[in-house]
């Protein structure tokens, strides 16, 4: 364009330059190129200006004489080392500034997060007439009014308002809001049920029953000595170093799910272990801790020829008393009928756990009816069903009791012959969990009561009748056939606990045993590579899988078999208003 225009008149010399620099219109870093036009003459000059304003390029005064361009390219050099030093200090100054507002910035944004949720509850204040008080209507429990009242106390005195607060019960027709007081204990299993739905006001809550009910039947689908040794010690050190690791703040979900359940953990950790010593299990063998109630009488030819053997409970085989507690470590060596022993035993024993946990649902009902003054439903719901029940179930669990204390205990085959013997199994050891009464609360700042929902007139006092009739017609049903299978429902607790125990013995002869049985300086490298892998499913498998398995199983046993029996669960859940929950929400940790 230069040449066209000055018709080869001009002399040009560019470079580009490397280093990209910063626009200081937009701040994007542009590559450019700086360029020196030789010229002569005043026409050329302004033909020369139109080009290179037509190209956006920027035009710097340059002197003719030599010395003179010397002296403006040091006086570009120092202000480039002026402004240079004015940057280092404004970042440097910028990077002080930051270092100390960033101390500060966690309270910074509690304090802020706290005025914006203060300010937006007092939003939903109404004025009064005098336009100098504010009014609202509020839910809260009856046994934190006196708090409350301080608190309000305390606020005007220190706002320095010359108005006295005011706090009056007011009458409403609404349900109130469900709250049950917890601590870090009971809020797992408190959330357990809430789960399953929020209880309606005044409800029984089965929360208190359910820390002992929940871990027991848990226990006895994962009775296991050692497994549950290994679980407890888990749930024990969480509890232990519970302020450490809340410190720490593990964004992992499943890691929240442990630490959250810790409590649980221990105790469904302790009653396994419980329940492991009655089923006499230790990853899959037994303790000989008060010696056997069997003896082997056989002498030394009949034990290498014959092929099975049974002990003789009538003969001095037996010493004619049971083990002191849980099941005889003699069963351990029975191949014949061991299996067939612990069906029996623990498929009744699941039973009459299950008939017993229904039972206990039924009677909460009854404090129910009591309570919001059902007595019809006493009569024609709490007596039906109780009478089914006994009459049906019970009387089962009752002819086990009478079968296993009329007659005497059943003698361990050895062998792979199973021989048949009419003396039914021994005696059952069995445990009952004692309940706690159930904690509700008065959260209400309005009438402090609580009823049935009010049902709306109709017009045909028939058409009530009949669908009254039809409703508990339709319930009558499906609590019968619902009654016959939740009892069989229960029997998932002996499934599962012979599931758990074959796995464990299984895992024993495949893994360890070998292990043990290899002789030699081989046998025991080989034993360390066993051990570490029977290890390793012991813990991944047996108890992580089965486990979850087994508390799963759990949950269900209480939701559907044990909670539908009373609860319903239709209410909703009280909301104070809560800093620490404003936090956690918003991804903050009050200090």
């Amino acid at each position: 364009m230069l040449w066209r225009a000055c018709r080869g008149n001009v002399f040009l010399r560019q470079a580009e330059i490397d280093t990209p620099l910063e626009d200081p219109s937009s701040s994007d870093q542009v590559y450019k190129s700086v360029f020196i036009i030789f010229f002569q003459g005043d026409q050329l000059k302004t033909r020369v200006k139109k080009i290179c304003e037509g190209f956006r390029a920027t035009l710097y005064p340059c002197p003719e004489a030599p010395a003179d361009r010397r002296e403006m390219a040091m006086g570009v050099m120092t202000r480039i080392e002026d402004l240079n030093t004015v940057l280092g200090q404004t970042q440097d100054h910028r990077h002080r500034v930051l270092v100390a507002a960033a101390k500060n910035i966690k309270n910074w944004f509690v304090k802020v997060r706290k005025i914006k949720a203060i300010y937006h509850t007092l939003n939903l204040f109404n004025l009064d007439v005098t336009q100098k008080c504010l009014i609202a209507e509020c839910w809260v429990p009856a046994l934190d009014l006196e708090t409350i009242q301080l608190a309000l106390r305390r606020g005007t005195e220190r706002s320095g308002s010359s108005v006295p607060p005011i706090l009056n019960r007011m009458e409403t027709l609404e349900d109130p809001p469900t709250y049950n007081r917890t601590n870090k204990f009971t809020s797992a299993f408190q959330n357990l049920i809430y789960a399953y739905g929020v209880a309606t006001y005044r409800e029984v809550n089965p929360a208190p029953y359910t820390i002992i009910t929940f871990p027991f039947l848990f226990a006895v689908m994962f009775g296991d000595l050692g497994h549950g040794a290994i679980m407890a010690a888990f749930g024990f050190w969480m509890c232990y170093k519970e302020k450490p690791l809340q410190a720490k703040k593990i964004d992992s979900e499943i890691w929240n799910i442990f630490f959250g359940g810790r409590y649980i953990v221990l105790l469904m950790g302790l009653f396994s272990m419980y329940t492991g010593l009655i089923y006499n299990d230790i990853f899959s063998k037994s303790l000989n801790v008060f010696g056997s109630s069997w003896r082997n009488n056989y002498n030394e030819s009949t034990l290498f020829t014959t092929k099975a053997l049974q002990l003789n409970p009538d003969s001095m085989d037996y010493l004619q008393h049971p083990y002191p507690f849980g099941i005889d470590p003699v069963w351990q060596l029975a191949e014949a009928n061991k299996i067939i022993f612990m069906n029996a035993y623990k498929m009744k024993i699941s039973i009459i756990i299950g008939v017993f946990h229904m039972l206990f649902g039924v009677c909460l009902s009854l404090w129910n009816h009591l309570y919001f003054k059902r007595r019809i439903s006493v009569y024609v719901e709490f007596v039906p069903q109780i009478l089914f029940l006994v009459l049906l179930f019970f009387y089962m669990v009752l002819l086990m009791f009478i079968k296993w204390t009329s007659y005497g205990p059943s003698p361990p085959d050895f062998g792979m012959q199973i021989f048949k013997f009419q003396i039914p199994n021994s005696k059952m050891l069995s445990s009952r969990s004692h309940s706690q009464g159930h904690q509700s609360i008065e959260a209400t700042a309005e009438n402090g009561t609580a009823g049935g929902a009010p049902v709306p007139a109709s017009g045909n006092h028939d058409d009530d009748i009949t669908e009254v009739f039809i409703h508990q017609a339709i319930h009558t049903i499906e609590y019968v056939l619902g009654s016959v299978s939740h009892t069989a429902s229960y029997l998932r607790l002996w499934a599962l606990s012979l599931a758990h125990a074959q796995l464990a013995e299984v895992a024993w002869n495949m893994l360890l045993r070998k292990g043990l049985q290899s002789p030699g300086y081989e046998g025991g490298i080989y034993l360390y590579v066993v051990f570490a892998g029977w290890a390793a499913i012991s813990v991944s498998i047996l108890v992580l899988m089965e486990g979850l398995s087994a508390f799963l199983h759990t949950l269900r046993l209480h939701w559907v078999e044990f909670q539908s029996k009373f609860y319903a669960g239709e209410g909703y859940l009280f909301q104070p208003f809560s800093f620490e929950l404003i936090l956690d929400s918003a991804g903050q940790a009050e200090e």
